[in-house]
This record gives structure tokens, sequence and C-alpha cells, in this order.
């Protein structure tokens, strides 16, 4: 028995992990669309006329079974995967992708959504409802509901071929990260690197069967050895390492898939009557138009510029004291950390101490219940897919359910770089019963060691605000229909719960909540507070200027026309050229490995990170003014923009919590680029 295809039969019909095998997966695929189609044959064989119950609420709620078994999956091959996930995620991928297109170049399906669609100002519809209508013909139109045969078979190709040329960029990344290895048995080399950083390396070498310190590629082993390891050649050995992921003319390289990928969008875009992908993703998210992400970009650049470029100099010439001539990247995060030891007398190895893990986690836990009255209950009761995986029972204050929340915190082979957050299971609401969201975070942090626990770096500790700022989204989400619940927002707008709540990362009164030794229980000195509130905006010029380079890269491969683009490295070049400080790196190329671009979500959006800082910069300042605990505010955050998810225009939601329209200078001030 196929245990994706049975009935769940746990609490809160939760994900049986440990009951699925991956060969389970393709069979379950298969069954489940064969399922989804007959769905949707029932809803295009009903000889009543189209109305919105029979045929927009039917389609929205059809394919149950298909996209619980596809998020299980797909998120497994990001946390958990294996050579034999991979192989499933090549060959699901274009049936999937075929699937689809199925439905969305079905011509009697879109004739009945049509039919709707044409008569929705006499239908008297709820403001949700419209905006499902809305999604839908859009969803139609936007994805070839319009072309003639030809054009349609050409999408379906383009399409498939897109499905697997992506997931193969992921997959070469993975690999090329898990590849590398640096095995160091002269603890002279380790000079500089704290001392969890080295027992953390040390423990790691022993797992493998070696002896020495083992430094790998991931995040957790990578930027504390880039961040304080005293040999510069060794830093600059990874660095190079590290920035030729998948630029390498071997089995692993993507140079060839992201020309693929780029070209392949643009014909897609082209096809459906757009000028370029970036035209065709932009009509639906907050900035419209190619030409307003440029302006809002070069407007930020304008303002960055000046203040990165004097960072850069007051760097070099801390660097020059060091004997450092010519200042490269491989310096750029050991010399900032000296710097800001220097400036502010404050080193971020003496505030690890002050952030385990477990108190962060509790710490924003108790500020997710001081905002919006959440309770988190650790529970043994859920399965997971991984013996590192936590589980939670989300309830409010009168005790209602409220959401599963899974908490996997810590890297292993089968796992890629970064941190994100995910869903297993959307919210909806059907027939009176509220179907509540399974939500889970991902990062990848310094695991315990024999001595010590798992202890953050300040950065870290942003991040895990960060995630679980998205989270507090998808577990607050309240709406009827699934696709429009949650995070499933405009793309520009999905960084703002995020971003948002990193702010209470830095205020004293949320710090005393969770910031404590983890040996003393000793709460941080307000000292300490004061310095982390000081050195929040240093070298924030160079900081803005590295994300608008990857924004204005993005839209280089997407919103122009690539069908000449040949050689990877000179697009990036021409892209940087206005930001770029250190001296090229010739090894090195970014594209090559820039996931959130060509693998993820961010094709023509990874300029939303910048665009919602100026939403949560604004948002923030309205807390500021009122409390960063002022229950009002938290309520109207919740109640227009967490809970909403996308059943409104973004803009018209942000309106209605704050009153007004975000200003720009919000972020300009925080940022001290005024």
């Amino acid at each position: 028995m196929n245990p994706l295809l049975q009935d769940f039969n746990t609490k809160y019909n939760t994900a049986p992990f440990s009951k699925i095998e991956p060969k389970h997966f393709k069979p379950a695929f298969e069954e489940a669309i064969k399922m989804a189609k007959k769905e949707i044959d029932t809803i295009t064989e009903n000889v009543e006329k189209p109305t919105f119950k029979n045929t927009v609420e039917a389609l929205e709620f059809s394919g149950n079974k298909l996209s619980r078994i596809s998020s299980i999956f797909f998120n497994l091959n990001s946390a958990e995967t294996n050579k034999e996930i991979q192989k499933i995620a090549q060959e699901v991928s274009p049936m999937l992708s075929d699937f689809g297109n199925d439905i969305r170049l079905n011509e009697k399906l879109f004739a009945r959504i049509n039919a709707i669609y044409l008569q929705k100002a006499t239908l008297n519809l709820s403001l949700e409802q419209e905006t499902l209508l809305d999604k839908n013909y859009k969803s139609f139109t936007r994805n070839g509901a319009n072309l003639n045969k030809e054009d349609k078979n050409s999408l379906r190709e383009i399409d498939k071929n897109l499905a697997k040329i992506k997931l193969q960029f992921g997959e070469n990344v993975l690999a090329e990260s898990n590849a590398f290895e640096l095995l160091i048995t002269d603890e002279k080399q380790l000079d500089g690197l704290p001392d969890g950083a080295k027992e953390a390396a040390k423990l790691f070498a022993k797992s493998k069967g070696k002896t020495g310190w083992l430094i790998t590629l991931d995040y957790p082993s990578y930027i504390p050895f880039m961040t304080y390891a005293k040999d510069r050649n060794l830093r600059k050995k990874l660095s190079l390492v590290f920035g030729k992921r998948a630029f390498q003319n071997n089995k692993n390289d993507n140079q060839q898939n992201v020309l693929d990928i780029t070209k392949l969008r643009y014909q897609r875009a082209n096809l459906l009557g757009y000028k370029t992908h970036a035209h065709f993703v932009l009509e639906e998210r907050m900035a419209e138009t190619p030409k307003k992400v440029i302006g809002f970009l070069q407007n930020l650049l304008s303002k960055a510029k000046p203040a990165a470029q004097k960072d850069f100099k007051q760097l070099s010439d801390f660097a020059a004291k060091d004997g450092i001539k010519n200042l490269q990247k491989w310096d750029g995060s050991y010399y900032v950390e000296k710097l800001k030891k220097e400036l502010f007398d404050l080193d971020q190895e003496a505030l690890k101490p002050y952030f385990s893990l477990d108190s962060v986690l509790q710490g924003v836990f108790t500020i997710a219940n001081k905002l919006y009255d959440l309770n988190f209950k650790e529970v043994g009761n859920i399965d997971t897919y991984h013996e590192d995986v936590k589980t939670y029972e989300v309830t409010n204050t009168n005790g209602d359910f409220i959401a599963v929340f899974y908490a996997d915190f810590f890297p292993r082979e089968g796992k890629r770089n970064g941190a994100w957050m995910t869903s297993y299971k959307s919210q909806w609401e059907k027939e009176g019963k509220n179907s509540r969201p399974h939500i889970s975070i991902v990062c990848n942090f310094t695991k315990p060691t024999e001595t010590k626990p798992s202890l953050l770096t300040f950065s870290e500790v942003t991040t895990l605000f960060h995630e679980f700022g998205h989270a507090l989204h998808g577990m607050l989400a309240n709406t009827t229909y699934p696709s429009i619940s949650g995070t499933n927002v405009s793309w520009d707008f999905v960084e703002l719960p995020s971003q948002v709540l990193e702010n209470w990362a830095y205020e004293e009164e949320a710090l005393s909540l969770f910031a404590k030794h983890y040996k003393t229980g000793k709460i941080i000195p307000i000292e300490l507070v004061e310095k982390i509130k000081k050195a929040a905006n240093f070298m924030e010029g160079m900081a803005t200027l590295r994300q608008l380079s990857f924004g204005i890269l993005d839209m280089h491969w997407h919103g122009k026309n690539p069908e000449d683009y040949t050689n990877i490295k000179e697009i990036e070049n021409n892209a940087f050229m206005d930001t770029k400080l250190y001296p090229s790196v010739l090894e090195n190329c970014m594209s090559t490995s820039f996931s959130h671009i060509f693998s993820g979500g961010y094709s023509s959006g990874y300029y939303s990170y910048k665009w919602a800082e100026v939403l949560d910069a604004d948002a923030f300042a309205y807390f500021k003014e009122n409390g960063i605990f002022n229950k009002k505010i938290a309520s109207k955050f919740k109640d227009n923009v967490l809970s909403k998810g996308g059943t409104e225009k973004p803009m018209e939601l942000y309106k209605r919590f704050r009153g007004k329209e975000p200003s720009v200078d919000a972020l300009l001030k925080r940022a001290g680029l005024v």
C-alpha cells in the first residue's frame, strides 16, 4: 500500500514521513494526476451552465491529493534529498509541467471560466471570490489559453524543458557544494577561528573518520572561516572554490543551463505576447513593470553608492595598516569584522553565548505570543523526515488549534544551503471547517558540539527572525481559498512579514526576553545591546550595494533579449559595472550558483528584498511610534496583512494597516543613507 495515496490518519492530518519511501513517489504522482484529471473532467462535462461554485470553486479545490504529494516531495528534495529522489524529480517534473498545461490549455475549462469572468459585475461576488476569479482568468490568459494549437504545443515543450533544467541547476549547485572539503591538520592554519567553529570542524572531521579539522562550503563552516581565519591564502582558496561553484566546465557546470533557462523564459514570454520574461512576471507584482523596477534600483543605487565607496575606502585604509595593498573579496568579511571590533568594541563571538538556538527560538515564540497571542508547544507525536526536525503545536490564547510548525535547523549532506520557509499544507475554509496549515522553516546553523549548545551569530539570529516572520504569515492565514492563502501573495510583498520581524532582534525590550547567557542565564548587558544598535548600520552602504547588484543582475538576465547571450561572465561583468567595489575574480561567477533566480522563485523578483525593506522600515516605524509590543498595531498588522494572504491588492492591504502608502524615507534613515 502506498502511504501517499491513503488518508494520512495522523494527528492534524500531517504527513506520515516515516512510512514514505522514495519508491512511493512516482506511482503516487501518476495516480494523483489521474485523480486530478477526473476532477477537471467533472467540471468541464457538467451540463449545467458555468457558475462560480461549479467551476471556479470546484477548480480551486481540485487536485488536493496531488498538491499534498508535491509539497512533501519537493520539500524533501530541498531539505533531505539523495540521488534516488533527484532522479525521481527529473522524471516527475515534466509530468507535472504537462499536467499544469493540460489545465491551463484546456479549452472547455477556459470557456467556462471566461463565461463567468464576462459576467462578474452581475454575480455579487465577495472581494475574495472576485480575486480568485481574476487570478484564475489570468492564469489561463497569461499561460497560453488564447494561443493557437501550434503555439500551445511550443509552450508545452518550453515548460517541460524549463522544469527539467531548473531542477538540474539546483542539483549541480548542491553537488558542487558537497564536493569540496578542506582538511586542515596544522592547527596554526586555524589562527583567529573561534573555539566553537574549531570544535565543530574537528567534530565534523571525526564524523568522517578523519583526523584534523574539516572546513566545507556549508554556511556554518564557510562563513566563520572567511570572517575570522587569519590565513589569507586559505581564505582565498575557500573563496575561489565557493565563487566558482558550477562554473568549472565539469559535469556540474551550469553555464549552459543559465543560458537555456534565460532563453526559454524569454521565448515563453514572447509566445504569450510579452516583451521579456520580466514584463511577463512584473505585470502581476506591485512594481508592475521592468522600467519601474530599474528606476527603483537606480534610485537606491544613487543614494547607496557614495556611502558604499566611503565604506570601501575606510575598509581598504584599515586593511592597508595590516599590509594589504589591494583589498580582495576574500579579505572583506575578515576586515569588516576586525574594524567593527575596533570601532564599536563589538566582537561577534562575545555575542554568541547570549544567543543559544533554543533561547532565540523561545524568544521568537514569546514575541509571537505578545504580538499575536500564539502559543507554541513542542510535541513528539508528529512524524518528521529527519531526527533533527522539531515539531510544535501552535494554539491561540483560547486554546484553538492554529497550525503545525516544523523547525529544521542544522546542515547535512542532503540539504541545500541557506534558509527558507515552506508549507506542507495550506490553510483553507470549506463547508464551515477551517483547515489549518502545516508550516516549516529550514535553516543551516552550527550544530551543538560535545561541550556547547548551538550558538548563533547575530546574523543567524536575524535569519531565524526573518524565516519565522514568513512562518507567521503562513500560520496566521485565514482565508477561504488555498491558492490565495498565507504566503501566496505578490512576490514583492511576501518579504514584508519576514523583514519586519527582524527589527525586533535589535530592540532591548525584545532582547531582554531571550538573549541570556547559555551558562549563567544572565540577560545580555545593556552596553552590548547598545553596541549592536550602533553597529547595525556599519558598512550598510556596501551591504546595500551588494543587494542592489543582485537585483540588477537578475534584470540583466530577465529584462532584456538574451538570444545573443553566449558568455555568462561577460553578462555578469556588464551587470555589475555600476556596483563593483572589489577587483573582479576571473575564475568566479555568481550566476551559475544564483539559485534564487534560476531554480527558485525569484526570477525578475530579486529586487523585492529591497522593495519590501521600504515597506518593513515604514511599518516598523509605526510600531516604534506606538511601542513595539503595542497590541492595537499588532492586531492591525495581523488582520490586514498576515491573515489576508493574497485576497486583495497588496498596497490596499498595506494602506489599511498603515493608513498611508509607504515612504522610502524610513528605510534611508534606518540604513543611515541620509
